[in-house]
């Protein structure tokens, strides 16, 4: 991923623009460029605010596509802020869509498995079990204590999603 804070103003003066046709081409632009570093931000922030269903599923598009490891952490840097609940939704089934590898951050995903809606918790058990047979039995054990020292989430609608995800880890 490179650094270009030129790339980063481009990117966020088009999505100001009141054209949905070009901040769509825009956005399907970034498919075929190198990754920089923030464009994920920029994306992220303007999905939740945005009502405009075609734009919403242009980024959806383009995330589900992501195709470079190296653009991992930014996303999870962005699961983890405070944004609808619909964002963060997106924002994880991405990580499975796109097929990248995202096992090292399955600890992290657990959090958000705790923290988040249903839906964000079935995403998450998704992601955490397509990772799951590149992490070390150390990696599993300390998902599985993540959830187990949570008693909010043995009490929830995500009880049956918690005792999936934990015979998951636990193979």
């Amino acid at each position: 991923m490179i650094k270009s804070e030129i790339k980063k103003k481009e990117l966020a003066n088009v999505l100001k623009n009141d054209s949905s046709i070009l901040v769509k081409e825009a956005i399907e632009l970034l498919r075929h460029e190198k990754p920089f570093e923030g464009a994920i931000g920029i994306l992220t922030a303007f999905y939740d605010t945005s009502n405009d269903f075609s734009i919403r599923k242009t980024i959806e598009g383009f995330m589900n596509d992501l195709k470079e490891q190296s653009v991992c952490e930014e996303v999870i840097v962005e699961i983890r802020k405070q944004w609808k609940s619909d964002t963060i939704s997106m924002l994880v089934s991405s990580c499975w869509q796109s097929g990248l590898n995202y096992s090292a951050y399955s600890p992290d995903l657990a959090k958000v498995f705790l923290e988040g809606d249903y839906v964000t918790a079935v995403e998450c058990l998704t992601v955490i079990e397509e990772s799951a047979n590149e992490m070390t039995r150390s990696e599993k054990d300390e998902i599985i204590k993540i959830l187990e020292d949570n008693p909010i989430a043995l009490n929830s609608e995500k009880n049956s999603l918690m005792h999936e995800l934990l015979f998951i880890l636990e193979r």
